[in-house]
C-alpha cells in the first residue's frame, strides 16, 4: 500500500466525531493447499481493512471498510456513530472509555524474508512433503501459509500505535489407501523455520500401518502430544481465564482463584514476548499486552481482562491488554500467547514408560464445549491414536470420542516433557490473526473415553 497504515488511521479518525478508535489492518499472505500429494489451491491476499469504533455514553459500535477513499471512510464513521448514538438512547452503557497512550515494549515478531512472500517457498515445501510421503508409500494432504500483518491504531484519546507481525504455518497429514493417517504441523514467526521434511516425516511416523483395535469407554492413562495439549489449553483460555466470563460468574475459575486447580507441576502463563511464540505489542484496544501468570504450581492465579471486563469485575481490576476486538469482544478477552512450563521427561516415549495400559493421542479434532463452568469438552482423537502397553507406544487404536474437563486433565497430569514447541491450528477465517500455544507433551493418569468414532 502507498499510504502508511498509521497515516490512513489518522485520516479516517478525522471523519469521526467524539470518542473514537480507528484500527487499520494491512494483510499480505500466501496459502497453498494440497491433497493426494498434489497442489489443489493457491491464494494470495493483499487487503487493507479500516475499522472505525465510536463510543457514546458507554456504548460502542463499529463499521469497517476496505475502500480507502474519503467518501467511504466518512460513511463508515457516520454509520458507527449512528448506531452508537441509537444504543445510548437506552441508557448508560458499560464501556469505561478509551485509554490514553502508553508505549509498548518492542518485539522481534517481524521477519523481512517472510514478509516478502516468495512463492518459491511454498512450492519447495510442498515438493519436500510430497517426496517424504512418497518414500513411505503414503500421500500428503495439508496446508502451507505465511503472512505479514501491519496494524495501526489511532484514537481520539491521543493513541498512535503500530504493530507489525509475520507468521508461517504448515500442516501435513500422511495417509494410505485405506484412509489410515498421521498428522504433524509447524508454526513460527519466520517461514525459514518451517521444516517441511521434518513435519512430513513426523506425520509419517504418526500414520498407523494397520487397522486400529477397538477401545471401549472408560478412563485411561494418556500421553498427549503437544498438538493435543495446545487445543486443550486454547479452550482453557476461553473457559477459565476469560475475565468477562469470570466477572459474570460463568467462568470455570469462578470462586476458585487462589485454590489448587491443577497438578503442582502445572505453571501456565500468557507471555506475549516469549521467544518462540507469535508476539504482539498491543491488544485490539491499543493497550500494551502484559505477561500474566494464570496458574502457578497448580494454583489458579489470575484471569485476563480487556477494558470492559475489568470495569465489570470491579475491585480495582485493570485491563491486562487482552482485548481481541476494539471495544471488547462480546465473548470476552483471550490469552493468545499461552506458555506451559515443561517438566523433566526426555520425550513422549519416556512419558509412556510408566503406563501399563493406556493411549497415546497425536491430535484432538472437532472439539466442542459441553459445560462452560466445568471446562468440560467433547471431541475426537484423529490422525494417530495408539495403545500404550507395558510402557511402550504400540499398535494403533480406532479413533475415540472423549468427554472430559480441561482442568481435570491438568489436575491429573503426572509429568511433562522438558522440550516445548509452538503449536497452532493455523486456519484463518476472516482477518488473519496468528497465535499459538507453547507447550510440552504430557502424561495424565486419566483421560475419559466415552465412545468410538466412525
Amino acid at each position: 500500500m502507498v499510504e502508511e497504515p498509521l497515516e490512513l488511521a489518522e485520516r479516517a479518525l478525522s471523519y469521526a466525531d467524539g470518542d473514537a478508535q480507528v484500527t487499520v489492518t494491512h494483510e499480505r499472505s500466501l496459502s497453498s493447499r494440497f491433497a493426494r500429494s498434489a497442489p489443489t489451491q493457491a491464494t494470495s491476499v493483499d487487503d487493507t481493512v479500516v475499522e472505525i469504533l465510536c463510543l457514546r455514553d458507554g456504548h460502542t459500535a463499529s463499521a469497517s471498510t476496505n475502500r480507502l477513499d474519503d467518501d467511504s471512510l466518512r460513511a463508515a464513521a457516520r454509520q458507527a456513530d449512528a448506531v452508537a448514538r441509537a444504543s445510548a438512547r437506552a441508557g448508560r452503557g458499560d464501556h469505561p472509555g478509551l485509554p490514553g497512550p502508553v508505549e509498548a515494549a518492542p518485539h522481534a515478531g517481524w521477519d523481512e524474508r517472510t514478509a516478502r512472500l516468495d512463492p518459491s517457498e511454498p512450492a519447495d515445501a510442498l515438493r519436500a512433503a510430497f517426496a517424504t510421503a512418497a518414500d513411505a508409500g503414503l500421500e500428503a494432504f495439508g496446508l502451507w501459509t505465511a503472512g505479514a500483518v501491519r496494524t495501526a491504531i489511532a484514537t481520539s484519546a491521543g493513541v498512535r500505535a503500530t504493530d507489525d507481525a509475520t507468521d508461517a504455518f504448515m500442516k501435513v497429514v500422511c495417509r494410505d489407501d485405506a484412509g489410515r493417517s498421521g498428522y504433524a504441523a509447524g508454526t513460527a514467526h519466520a517461514s525459514a523455520e518451517i521444516d517441511a521434511v521434518a513435519i512430513a516425516g513426523n506425520a509419517v511416523r504418526h500414520a498407523p500401518r494397520e487397522d486400529g483395535i477397538a477401545l471401549g469407554p472408560g478412563e485411561y492413562p494418556v500421553v498427549l502430544s503437544a498438538d493435543a495439549v495446545a487445543i486443550l489449553l486454547e479452550f482453557a483460555g476461553m473457559l477459565a481465564f476469560n475475565g468477562l466470563a469470570h466477572a459474570e460468574r460463568r467462568g470455570a475459575l469462578s470462586g476458585r482463584l487462589g485454590t489448587q486447580v491443577a497438578a503442582a507441576s502445572i505453571t501456565l502463563r500468557d507471555v506475549p514476548s516469549f521467544p518462540c511464540t507469535l508476539p504482539r505489542a498491543y491488544d485490539a484496544e491499543a493497550v500494551p499486552k502484559r505477561a500474566v501468570t494464570l496458574i502457578r504450581n497448580g494454583v489458579a492465579d489470575a484471569v485476563v481482562h480487556d477494558l470492559r471486563s475489568a470495569a465489570q469485575a470491579g475491585g480495582g481490576a485493570r485491563t491486562t491488554g487482552h482485548a481481541v476486538e476494539a471495544g471488547g469482544s462480546p465473548y470476552g478477552p483471550q490469552p493468545t500467547n499461552l506458555v506451559l512450563d515443561g517438566g523433566s521427561a526426555d520425550d513422549e516415549a519416556a512419558l509412556a514408560a510408566p503406563i501399563e495400559r493406556g493411549i497415546y493421542v497425536t491430535r484432538l479434532w472437532y472439539v466442542n464445549v459441553v459445560h462452560e463452568r466445568q471446562a468440560l469438552l467433547t471431541g475426537m482423537t484423529r490422525d494417530g491414536t495408539f495403545l500404550i502397553e507395558d510402557g511402550r507406544i504400540g499398535p494403533p487404536v480406532r479413533d475415540v470420542r472423549f468427554t472430559d474437563s480441561v482442568l481435570r486433565i491438568l489436575e491429573a497430569t503426572e509429568e511433562l516433557t522438558a522440550g516445548r514447541r509452538l503449536a497452532s491450528e493455523g486456519e484463518f477465517y476472516g482477518r488473519r490473526f496468528a497465535n499459538g500455544v507453547v507447550c510440552p507433551a504430557l502424561r495424565a493418569h486419566g483421560f475419559r473415553v466415552t465412545g468410538a468414532t466412525q
